[in-house]
């Protein structure tokens, strides 16, 4: 779907390039003939609008282009990383295992670094799937009720076990009317996904001292969020709404040194919007920490 249009923009702009071309041989052409001055006037007025605006729109999409094909390159070369270095990990293991006689405790620590390489492949490999999936429109939901505090509190304990935390460094709290559960109808494995990666983002850029809140709070009587609030880095103010984008990462040294693919946001904001919801940032800026939250409609009552 999503390569179809990519062609039909493509074939649009050639054609607009044409005709431009076109009218400009027209008009060049009604100038050597000299027709009628009043007629040649407002021909060559409409014709030059028109290719001024052709252009304009020309250097839009070259320009819309380069940073696509810009941020392609950045996603091959961080999956590739990203599938490459738990590869190479895991080979030295074994070629060492293989090699030579290690001692039993020795053994035990290769076999533990392999399965943690082996889980960080498994996960480039689960977004990149995920990713293809989630963006794909008309993609059938197996809708259940479900208790997000529950999803939350999975979520919790899967990215402290993944990223080796201690127990303070993540936090949970619930801000709802006495007696209510935070019940949404939606897939299982797509919002624990989108949590997922929303503590896996919140924890990267983090930084050295990591503290992380995870808050279920009711919004209204029709709507519930899931806020992930950390005390990283932060995010200026022009890429809050850039960072939800396919392959997007933010320009700069602290990116450079933070694992991904670009990925895990989109599926985010992808999840939310399927499931009628939507996913957004706050921060203050640069250092200051930041916040996303997920929104989602509450179920109503059985």
């Amino acid at each position: 779907m999503a390569v179809s249009g990519h062609r039909k923009s493509i074939a649009f702009f050639i054609t607009l390039g044409s005709c431009i071309v076109a009218l400009a041989i027209a008009l060049q052409v009604g100038w050597v003939l000299s027709l009628r001055a009043g007629i040649l006037l407002v021909l060559g007025v409409l014709f030059f609008l028109v290719i001024i605006s052709g252009v304009v729109l020309n250097t839009i999409f070259l320009v819309r282009e380069i940073r696509r094909n810009e941020q392609h390159d950045t996603f091959i070369n961080a999956v590739t990383h990203e599938l490459k270095t738990p590869v190479a990990s895991i080979r030295l293991y074994l070629q060492t295992l293989q090699s030579r006689e290690v001692d039993e405790a020795k053994r035990r620590e290769f076999y533990k670094v392999m399965l943690a390489d082996s889980d960080r492949l498994e996960n480039t490999i689960e977004q990149v799937l995920r990713a293809g999936t989630t963006g794909r429109h008309g993609r059938h939901l197996n809708s259940v009720r479900i208790d997000l505090a529950d999803v939350v509190r999975d979520c919790l304990s899967l990215a402290g076990i993944r990223h080796h935390l201690p127990a303070d460094a993540l936090h949970y709290s619930e801000s709802l009317p006495a007696g209510e559960r935070p019940t949404v109808i939606g897939d299982l494995d797509e919002l624990k996904a989108a949590v997922s990666n929303l503590l896996d983002n919140a924890i990267k850029y983090s930084g050295s001292k990591i503290s992380v809140l995870v808050e279920i709070a009711q919004l209204d009587a029709k709507q519930l969020a899931v806020r992930v609030t950390d005390e990283g880095v932060g995010i200026s103010p022009p890429e809050l709404k850039r960072i939800f984008k396919r392959f997007y990462r933010i320009p700069g040294a602290v990116a450079t040194r933070v694992k991904g693919t670009g990925l895990g946001l989109f599926i985010v904001r992808s999840v939310a919007e399927k499931h009628g919801g939507r996913a957004y940032a706050e921060s203050k800026g640069d250092g200051h920490g930041s916040t996303f939250t997920l929104q989602l409609p509450s179920a109503p009552p059985q």
